[in-house]
């Protein structure tokens, strides 16, 4: 039997990627958007879910388990790109990301779970970021939206081991999606103390995602995870030096790591 999965922000980028690797390898794959009447030429069904709307999060739950009277993986892969000083970043804007990186996959985690529960059986796939193992310059909001939810993954997978559901993060490196064309970007402002350094930070970011991987690599790999009976707490997917980075932070000296960040990003 066909494992059925259901992806968040599915209509583009990596979850698109996923969706269409997954029904290529014979998953029933539902996939959302927000406004999925924008994408008739997906390969897979597209159901209407916006992760800061619960109801329209419960809706879709309800829908793919109406259909296939199951629910064996969830890939909480919507999520939103964020930069600028921290300082000059609005508050709403941060609240704005949180919603979407953070509190919107525990809601959508919050209405699988009785599903899986009733089947003692089930798989929870959260897609974070590298960056999110590092407070980076311009990019502070989304690294600790991203992180947070690494955390709350430890977390749960404590909690959940009794249920027989299985819990994981996948942090991906740089791949070439559309993120940086959706992404909030705080204003240069000409007056700005932090103009210069945000500005060619900006650059930099962008050139790096420009440059970035093709989006099936996530999609193997996530494909690979599926099939392991027992996932670790923690994948990376990326280019060898974006996964480097994380080791090098834990095993030199706070002090130096951030000079290393400093050089790299010219600051």
């Amino acid at each position: 039997m066909s494992k059925v999965v259901l992806i968040t922000g599915a209509s583009s980028g990596i979850g698109k990627s996923i969706g269409e690797f997954l029904t290529a390898k014979g998953f029933s794959v539902y996939g959302t958007s927000r406004n999925p009447q924008n994408y008739k030429d997906s390969k897979f069904p597209l159901l209407t879910l916006d992760v800061k709307k619960n109801d329209t999060i419960n809706q879709a739950v309800f829908e793919v388990i109406k259909i296939e009277n199951r629910l064996d993986v969830l890939i909480n892969n919507a999520g939103a790109g964020i930069t600028g000083p921290i300082e000059e970043i609005p508050e709403l804007e941060i609240k704005n990301n949180f919603e979407t990186n953070f509190f919107g996959p525990i809601n959508v985690i919050k209405a699988v779970l009785p599903q899986m529960r009733k089947q003692q059986s089930g798989l929870i796939i959260n897609i974070t970021s590298i960056a999110g193992y590092m407070g980076l310059p311009y990019r502070g909001i989304y690294s600790a939206s991203k992180g947070a939810l690494e955390l709350l993954t430890e977390a749960f997978r404590i909690e959940l081991k009794d249920f027989n559901i299985k819990m994981t993060n996948v942090a991906p490196g740089d791949f070439a999606t559309n993120i940086a064309a959706g992404r909030y970007h705080a204003p240069l402002l000409e007056n700005s103390p932090y103009k210069k350094p945000y500005s060619e930070t900006l650059d930099l970011m962008n050139t790096h995602v420009d440059n970035g991987s093709n989006p099936n690599i996530m999609a193997e790999a996530i494909y690979k995870i599926i099939k392991k009976p027992n996932p670790k707490v923690h994948y990376k997917v990326g280019e060898f030096m974006q996964k480097f980075s994380i080791i090098l932070k834990q095993i030199l000296p706070s002090k130096v790591y951030e000079q290393l960040l400093i050089k790299h990003y010219k600051l």
